[in-house]
């Protein structure tokens, strides 16, 4: 069933489209979304939200910061201070503001300043089962070490279907991990539309398959780079300066074998920077290995670190002039919560009378 799935996705990056079959009723729309829990790292960046840029020149796109699905763990695992998400929802949207997506061709907004997001996720909610939502695997990750496992961990993927659906979203950019819960979008909407008549679009996957989705952890290169891993030295965060880039990149993780070679299954450090070079220049690794070919690992790390250096310069440099002006920051929210709603509100009302909750409307 999953592998069916699997090959209705298409793929961004060096692969191919391959598009599912779909109402042609239903106009383009893309939903993505982030959680405010920390600064952008170059795999989101590179993997995601350059992405999203490259796609607003020609689709609608909806970006959403997910306040609410940024407190799922904040009481079990104190990964969230509350007292800073307001500071991290405003860095959020100049880092996204920053790497150029545009306030006025997209919908940048706060997930929690739209309501019929929660409203939708709880008639959803209704149309799913316990073992189904059990067997999600980042509910199955995450609630390992967990003593007192939240409810709100167990209901995630609803609400990441209720993001999606009150859209009338027909693509979705995702990752690997999130394949399951975008097929439980789908499941959802197609449930929704068996029992009360077409009312959603069957969401397809864009799915980055290019190297920009797979930069590892720089301490682990066989894991993901990620916002949430607890050694800062295992990420470079699209803010940092160039001491702590070339500090970073000097101390990753690599091998006794001094030339540079693009190996990922052999050697996963090395191929690591490898790979992050090739995203920023364009080039194939191949081309890149063959140019540096006089180098050691210990000399190329450097390059990696001056081209990253000066690559992130001028965003970082839009990132400092947008968090002087915070309440530029707060028009753009206010404003895509505005656009966003108009949306939103349409859906609801419609599903409302579906459900039989219109009462006299």
């Amino acid at each position: 069933m999953f592998k069916q799935f699997l090959k209705k996705c298409y793929i961004i990056g060096t692969v191919p489209f391959n598009f599912c079959t779909m109402s042609n009723s239903w106009p383009d729309r893309i939903i993505s979304g982030i959680q405010p829990t920390g600064i952008l790292h170059i795999g989101n960046y590179y993997g995601a939200v350059k992405n999203w840029i490259n796609l607003q020149n020609s689709n609608e796109i909806i970006c959403s910061i997910v306040d609410f699905h940024s407190i799922t763990l904040s009481y079990a695992s104190k990964l969230l201070d509350h007292k800073k998400l307001p500071e991290n929802i405003l860095l959020m949207t100049a880092c996204l503001l920053g790497c150029g997506l545009n306030s006025e061709k997209s919908i940048l907004f706060l997930q929690s300043e739209v309501p019929q997001h929660t409203q939708l996720c709880w008639v959803l909610s209704c149309l799913t089962t316990v073992p189904r939502l059990a067997r999600q695997p980042q509910y199955r990750e995450k609630s390992e070490n967990i003593k007192d496992i939240p409810s709100g961990l167990f209901f995630y993927p609803v609400l990441q279907a209720a993001d999606i659906l009150i859209y009338k979203a027909t693509k979705v950019p995702v990752g690997k991990d999130q394949l399951q819960h975008l097929q439980l979008a789908s499941h959802l909407a197609r449930k929704f539309n068996a029992l009360y008549g077409e009312t959603f679009p069957i969401p397809e996957l864009i799915f980055s398959g290019n190297i920009a989705s797979k930069i590892k952890n720089l301490r682990n290169p066989h894991k993901k780079m990620s916002k949430s891993y607890p050694d800062k030295l295992s990420r470079i965060e699209i803010t940092d300066s160039p001491d702590d880039i070339t500090e970073k990149i000097k101390k990753a993780v690599t091998d006794c074998t001094s030339q540079v070679t693009y190996e990922p299954d052999i050697r996963p450090g090395v191929s690591n920077l490898v790979g992050i070079h090739s995203v920023i220049t364009g080039r194939s690794p191949a081309a890149l290995c063959d140019e540096v070919k006089h180098l050691n690992t210990g000399q190329y790390k450097l390059l990696v670190a001056e081209i990253l250096i000066e690559t992130l310069k001028p965003i970082q440099k839009e990132i400092n002039q947008l968090l002087n002006d915070k309440s530029f920051l707060i028009s753009v929210l206010k404003n895509g919560a505005i656009k966003a709603s108009k949306i939103t509100s349409d859906t609801w009302t419609v599903v409302r009378k579906k459900i039989g909750c219109h009462y006299f409307l």
